[in-house]
């Protein structure tokens, strides 16, 4: 694949890229790092830069309805230019930090129905770029959203899927132009009165705030429709909350009342809110980079298969 790539942009006999992760699994916010291994091809290259990519599968909504496509959601220059003689082999080493907002693609080690990213890996000789290389990363949840994703297996929800979408939230103050949903069936004392919960976590360094989304079904939910919570709570104090108490709270609150809104809790580490609407809005096109999906498994709630088939995923998208 990577031959067949750099064939493709400079011509027979270019040069070759490999990018080796020796941190294929990461939080967010931390730091991915490994290596990038350049081999000189038949001729001398002046080589004016290195750069890694993060980039992810997104779907988008609009007018004709809906689509997907790839994103590059970071970006860092590794190298600036070198001279790479014939058949020299280099070696660059590198440290990418990884943005907070990132989605998660795992969770206890196994992989998220539906999620997968991927770190590309860029090589510019005399003003032509090649994708090189494509390498699949793993984003375990942090501390905190990984309290919160046991509260809904505590509380019997199975897990149903995953996807990014692009857009805003509203009220929630995003870097990335998309975000994440996580989905789950409701727990059996709910079932019949809720489609689904649909969980987005957005970090930053202090806090993280955590969406749930709830598709009501009618009859004592009135015409049906959806209802939001959102919990905004420091990373020390998610992993002292009672997240499953809280979830089914939120829920109940929903089969008792027609109308939301207000700011409940009233606790002074947290801020919770219930919304009747889920703002959306639109954000930038989607790239032409590459991304990938993968199926899998959340915490033993759905057995899939792992994430062996990224690279050619990666490989169909980007022709």
């Amino acid at each position: 694949m990577v031959f067949k790539r750099m064939l493709g942009a400079f011509g027979v006999g270019a040069p070759s890229v490999d990018t080796v992760l020796s941190t294929p699994r990461v939080l967010p916010g931390g730091i991915l790092t490994g290596e990038v291994r350049i081999k000189g091809g038949d001729f001398e290259a002046e080589i004016e830069r290195v750069t890694l990519g993060l980039v992810a599968r997104v779907e988008a909504e609009h007018a004709e309805g809906e689509s997907s496509g790839v994103l590059e959601f970071f970006r860092g220059d590794v190298s600036g230019p070198f001279r790479l003689a014939k058949g020299e082999e280099r070696t660059v080493p590198f440290q990418l930090p990884v943005p907070w907002e990132t989605p998660i693609t795992e969770v206890d080690g196994q992989p998220l129905h539906g999620m997968a990213l991927g770190v590309r890996t860029e090589l510019a000789i005399a003003k032509a770029v090649d994708k090189g290389d494509l390498d699949p990363v793993s984003i375990s949840p942090l501390p905190a959203q990984t309290r919160v994703l046991e509260a809904f297996g505590q509380l019997g929800c199975r897990f149903k899927g995953a996807d990014l979408e692009v857009g805003r939230l509203h009220g929630v103050h995003q870097q990335l132009p998309f975000f994440q949903e996580i989905e789950f069936y409701p727990p059996a004392d709910f079932a019949g009165r809720v489609n689904e919960i649909e969980l987005t976590f957005v970090a930053d360094p202090g806090s993280v705030e955590i969406i749930l989304e709830a598709d009501k079904r009618g009859g004592m939910f009135g015409s049906g429709g959806d209802s939001v919570g959102r919990f905004h709570v420091s990373h020390d104090d998610a992993l002292r909350m009672d997240w499953a108490g809280e979830i089914h709270a939120w829920l109940s609150r929903l089969s008792q009342q027609h109308h939301y809104g207000g700011d409940h809790g009233g606790h002074s580490h947290y801020h919770h809110d219930d919304d009747h609407h889920h703002h959306r809005h639109g954000g930038p096109g989607m790239g032409t980079v590459v991304a990938a999906g993968a199926a899998g498994v959340v915490a033993g709630f759905v057995a899939a298969e792992a994430i062996d088939e990224v690279g050619d995923f990666f490989e169909g998208d980007e022709d």
